[in-house]
């Protein structure tokens, strides 16, 4: 007894200081795991199947307990534009460009519809995969890029359908830009996406912001673009609107449709900046407070 006193007597206090603490036996098991490590190629494939899982669910819980199921998903805007386009063609003779009442709603009303229905699935992702949240396999970021992939390959698939039959059914005869289209939708998804994150943190954070939300983006489909076009407003009004980064968007679109229209307003590069600032900002908030948000 004595020589094992003598053994531990001669060891430094440094090789003390120096030596590795035992895990905490009080680390909780539900960690996520991209707090604590890095990701690995397993991490990835993980993620994958998570992501994928959670779309397949809401593929199932929105449209396939109802009859047509995603029928239906092409039919609801199809009639919108229906109606849009037969009650403006009693009213005015001639679409503000081109000869067709569909294709100019068409092209104003799918981004538009595209960013709406990103921005409202991703600031409700938290809620509507809260119970699976539960589980430390599942993260917040899977969640929300599960709502975003699906809602925007969804939406882009109506668009091309629509647009698709309506230049085939009506004589626009009209060249298209591929550049121009692809560009305004996918930063319509983006934008969405962006606008998205922030809704879900301050909705979380202050539940009376939905409401709010909802009433200033009420006149949001007017001053955008998609009805009267920025040309045919106001000074005043240009000089307001300009800022809205959804003008630029479908601005955008309509060049893609409409050779001869030149939309000198369109800056998609403001339109960029926007998005990733107010990306930037919604991931901070959302990965600050997700915790905050489930279980309050």
């Amino acid at each position: 007894m004595l020589h094992r006193f003598q053994m531990q007597a001669q060891i430094p206090p440094s090789a003390l200081a120096e030596a590795p603490l035992p895990a905490s036996p009080l680390a909780s098991p539900l960690e996520p795991a991209f707090l604590g490590r890095p990701f690995s190629r397993g991490d990835t494939a993980s993620t994958l199947r998570t992501i994928v899982a959670l779309m397949l669910r809401e593929m199932t819980t929105r449209y396939g307990r109802s009859p047509g199921g995603y029928i239906w998903a092409v039919l609801e805007p199809l009639g919108a534009l229906l109606v849009l386009s037969m009650g403006f063609a009693l009213v005015m003779r001639n679409p503000p460009i081109g000869t067709s009442f569909l294709l100019y709603f068409a092209t104003g009303n799918m981004p538009f519809t595209l960013y709406s229905r990103v921005d409202n699935a991703v600031s409700r992702s938290l809620g509507f995969s809260k119970p699976l949240l539960m589980y430390p396999s599942v993260r917040w970021i899977d969640a929300v890029l599960a709502r975003f992939l699906l809602n925007s390959i969804t939406s882009m698939i109506i668009s091309f359908i629509l647009l698709t039959g309506t230049i085939v059914m009506t004589e626009t005869r009209t060249v298209l830009e591929l550049g121009p289209i692809l560009t305004a939708m996918t930063m319509a998804a983006l934008l969405g996406m962006a606008t998205g994150l922030v809704n879900c943190a301050l909705t979380g954070l202050f539940p009376v912001w939905d409401m709010f939300w909802g009433m200033a983006t009420r006149p949001l489909y007017i001053a955008s673009g998609v009805l009267v076009m920025y040309e045919s407003l106001p000074r005043v009004a240009q000089d307001v609107l300009w800022w809205n980064p959804l003008l630029h968007i479908v601005g955008e679109m309509r060049t893609g449709f409409y050779p001869t229209y030149n939309a000198d307003y369109v800056s998609m590069s403001y339109v960029l900046l926007v998005t990733l600032a107010l990306l930037a900002l919604g991931l901070l908030l959302v990965r600050r407070h997700h915790l905050t948000i489930l279980y309050d």
